[in-house]
């Protein structure tokens, strides 16, 4: 079985192989109208069901998009249809599920629902999103980032903000392609121990500078994310914004990285919070590009996992 479920737990060889099949399927669609199929339709005959227990605007659309275009069909269950957990056991779901379905992308809030999932499906499940990681969106930037300035290893990344779980995407990332990362933000916002440890292991300790301004210089790539969530109450954002507010990616932090450094966020933005305006649609950004790779790279991960 293969499931995707971290980047970390993916073995690095597949995840070049990953990228590599989506940069092909992308340039051998050559902009054709976004609605016909790919020459090739390996999913011919096949059914993708998508769980979103969490709502989803790019995620929803790039895999049922992606599944299409391969020639599939695509089943989406939102988590107050199935009320995963509350009732049948996300076990039992995941057996009956496997009865109709060739492959299961689940986006979710507890990692646990996820590897339960995965533990007691018979078909591969892939990892849309939870709590701590969001490795579909980091494949998607690691493949936006050699479009534009080659090979990954050996560049420094930074991120500013709050060490969430596309952060610790991107700290496995560092270990699994090889490059520098640097996390910028407030002692109480500090990434996930486990997933610094991780890079640590692989050769890619994580930079820890709490001077945004001299943690981006040399940055190759500057990323950022959204300070609050949809479900923090309004308290929470408050504290948030005032914890956050010195680590806004502005024109005068990324001036700070190289002159051609990129800029990324997986989106949604809040626009003039966590980044300006001026930087979200400036030279440097990517953050479009990066949003249409979903697209590419989460259709070579369905590939991966169905072998296909």
């Amino acid at each position: 079985m293969t499931h995707f479920l971290d980047i970390h737990t993916t073995d690095r060889d597949r995840l070049r192989s990953i990228i590599d099949m989506a940069r092909a399927m992308k340039t051998a669609r050559g902009g054709r109208p976004k609605g016909t199929l790919d020459d090739e339709q390996p999913l011919a005959g096949r059914m993708v069901a998508l769980i979103f227990e969490k709502p989803s605007t790019r995620t929803r659309v790039s895999f049922d998009m992606g599944v299409r275009q391969m020639g599939g069909q695509t089943m989406i269950l939102s988590g107050s249809e199935m009320q995963l957990g509350h009732g049948e056991t996300i076990a039992d779901t995941a057996r009956v599920l496997s009865r109709y379905v060739d492959l299961i992308m689940i986006r979710t809030f507890e990692e646990a629902t996820l590897l339960e999932m995965a533990e007691h499906a018979t078909v591969p499940v892939i990892n849309g999103l939870t709590n701590r990681t969001h490795p579909c969106q980091i494949m998607a930037d690691v493949m936006t980032f050699e479009e534009h300035r080659g090979p990954i290893a050996d560049k420094k990344v930074v991120w500013s903000g709050d060490g969430n779980n596309v952060f610790a995407s991107f700290a496995h990332a560092a270990g699994q392609f090889g490059f520098d990362l640097t996390f910028t933000g407030p002692p109480p916002l500090d990434p996930e121990r486990e997933c610094l440890d991780y890079a640590a292991r692989m050769g890619r300790p994580i930079t820890i500078e709490r001077d945004p301004h001299k943690a981006v210089q040399g940055a190759d790539l500057v990323v950022t994310d959204t300070w609050v969530s949809m479900h923090d109450p309004q308290s929470a954002k408050e504290r948030r914004h005032n914890q956050l507010r010195g680590y806004q990616v502005n024109s005068a932090l990324m001036a700070k990285a190289k002159e051609d450094a990129l800029f990324m966020h997986c989106l949604p933005a809040h626009r003039d919070d966590e980044v300006t305006s001026e930087v979200m649609d400036g030279p440097n950004s990517v953050i479009f590009d990066e949003a249409e790779n979903r697209l590419h790279a989460q259709k070579a991960i369905v590939r991966h996992c169905l072998g296909v």
